[in-house]
């Protein structure tokens, strides 16, 4: 067998690799950022650091006209569902460009909420997550404000939030 063909050689790499520490999971990137090539989901920086705020790029065009979830933590807790409170920290930006439009994280406390009044797009994103976790969410205008915005947000933008679900009470 010639070397990019020996699985015995690649096993051998491999526990190389991850013995030393070296071997990283796919999605998170050298730089400390979380995010997939040739995904309509953008990269978050700090995405897998729950203890620094997620810092979202911009996303690729064009933006995903469904919403689109990416987990970057998995959280071990109790999983949220429609209907439920949530006490989450976020941090929410335009897709296209990165900007960041929300105070929320920097206050340094959760903010708590019915999933029955937000964004559709939100409540569907947080929906299934687990406390602990940590979810990026793509929203595209459909299910975000729609034609007319609201306050930062322009008409028909597609929203990026990054979540930490920090608690869940049924409503």
């Amino acid at each position: 067998m010639n070397g990019c063909c020996n699985v015995t050689a690649m096993r051998r790499s491999l526990v190389a690799l991850t013995v030393a520490g070296l071997l990283v999971a796919p999605a998170l990137l050298i730089d400390g950022t979380a995010g997939a090539s040739g995904s309509s989901v953008p990269v978050v920086v700090n995405g897998s650091n729950l203890d620094k705020a997620p810092v979202v790029k911009a996303g690729k065009k064009p933006a995903p006209t469904t919403l689109e979830t990416k987990d970057l933590v998995v959280g071990t807790g109790t999983v949220a569902a429609a209907g439920d409170t949530v006490g989450v920290k976020y941090v929410g930006a335009n897709y296209a460009n990165g900007k960041d439009f929300t105070p929320e994280w920097t206050s340094g406390k959760p903010t708590s909420f019915p999933l029955s009044g937000v964004i559709p797009g939100f409540a569907q994103g947080i929906e299934g997550m687990k406390v602990g976790g940590r979810r990026e969410i793509v929203i595209p205008w459909t299910l975000g404000y729609g034609a007319k915005g609201q306050g930062p947000i322009k008409p028909k933008e597609t929203l990026v939030f990054v979540v930490d679900l920090k608690s869940v009470s049924a409503s």
